[in-house]
């Protein structure tokens, strides 16, 4: 079934008209094309800044982000979204994420943290050979410590910072023997 868009005056196909459930046949009657022409020109006569209408081809859409045309299969969902796609591409998106989990995470921006890492001589403080790549801090006080490599990153982690522990694994590796001695039940007293 089609309709003829009031503006225009072209026919078209029904799912060229957004919904309006006030209409008597449930479509507006401007299409979506005609719409969007009149709300600019409305913004544009009201003094907005309004942002210039970019032509894409089918099944592509423009990321104001990055400036570059991309297909949908580049773009996250978003079902409340017109379109039904989000409003920035996924490269975009996970820069923006990336910069969002350092701000709420560490209070550091992205900028604070090569830094950091410049001032490590951009290895790991731990191993000093991997790249640093993952902030370190302590989970009592929040304080960014350094920025580590994975491995030893997660390797605190796994001693849950206790440095008793890894003062422990150090004396292992090193080839100390661990021999405890019972000094009450459960409890033990390490060698010196």
């Amino acid at each position: 079934m089609k309709k003829r868009c009031s503006r225009c005056g072209e026919t078209k196909p029904r799912a060229a008209f957004a919904a309006n459930r006030a209409a008597r046949d449930g479509l507006q009657g401007y299409c979506r094309p005609c719409v969007a022409e009149y709300h600019q020109a409305r913004q544009l006569a009201k003094g907005r800044n309004v942002r210039p209408r970019v032509e894409t081809p089918e099944g592509h859409k423009y990321c104001r982000s990055c400036g570059e045309t991309k297909p949908h299969s580049e773009w996250h969902r978003n079902a409340s979204a017109s379109d039904g796609l989000s409003t920035s591409c996924k490269a975009c998106r996970a820069v923006k994420s990336r910069a969002g989990h350092l701000k709420r995470h560490y209070g550091l921006t992205e900028a604070e943290r090569d830094q950091l890492i410049a001032g490590q001589g951009g290895v790991c403080c731990i191993c000093l050979a991997a790249p640093a790549a993952h902030v370190d801090h302590c989970h009592e006080t929040g304080r960014v410590r350094g920025v580590l490599c994975f491995s030893c990153n997660a390797a605190l982690g796994q001693f849950k910072d206790r440095p008793d522990a890894i003062r422990r694994a150090a004396a292992y590796v090193e080839g100390i023997a661990w021999k405890p001695t019972l000094v009450a039940p459960g409890v033990y007293q390490l060698p010196s």
